[in-house]
């Protein structure tokens, strides 16, 4: 059954169970690393606790990875949050996440837009540039985020050498593609 399909079963208008997230030692081919695993931090059961049954979704699951670029995070840092369960409204979800990536201390500077990558199962990758004012710095983060009826998650690629780059230049169709092969490594069927 294609994700989406609605159970009728338990929880109407739900999709049935079919995929989870994982947060795998490695993402993108091997090129970046994983860091830190915080998938069972207590920030991250408090939003299960709280957004299970609540916005339409239902057996809510957190996943959050931080991965260096092979192991040296002054040539790159990829950041993944992600949610599984079943998700009633993805657009929505997908929104949610867009929210939840733009933390305390930053702001949009280039808004959002969607983008339909190859390899995207015919879901929506939206994404725009943050811009996070620290004490020294400005640092420009473009972010992505995808949803479909089982999983979602926001990816930020944060390469240090394009950190204080113009928010303009961010190549957000290059973060969607990327973002697509994040999701197909770390989305996982239900056996």
């Amino acid at each position: 059954m294609a994700v989406g399909a609605l159970e009728v079963a338990s929880g109407v208008g739900y999709p049935k169970a079919e995929y989870t997230l994982a947060v795998p030692e490695k993402l993108v081919g091997g090129r970046y690393e994983l860091d830190e695993d915080s998938s069972g931090s207590a920030e991250s059961r408090g939003i299960e606790k709280e957004a299970d049954g609540a916005w339409g979704y239902e057996d809510l699951k957190t996943v959050l990875g931080q991965y260096s670029s092979a192991g040296d995070d002054s040539k790159g840092t990829l950041v993944v949050s992600g949610v599984y369960g079943r998700f009633k409204y993805p657009g929505s979800v997908r929104e949610g996440l867009m929210e939840g990536a733009a933390g305390e201390g930053s702001r949009v500077v280039v808004p959002a837009k969607n983008f339909h990558p190859a390899g995207a199962d015919g879901i929506t990758v939206t994404c725009e540039v943050l811009v996070q004012q620290g004490e020294r710095i400005k640092v420009t983060l473009p972010v992505c985020a995808w949803a479909d009826g089982n999983t979602g998650g926001w990816v930020t690629e944060v390469i240090t050498a394009k950190a204080s780059q113009d928010p303009a230049e961010a190549d957000l169709s290059g973060l969607a593609t990327l973002t697509v092969q994040v999701r197909s490594e770390m989305r996982k069927p239900i056996r």
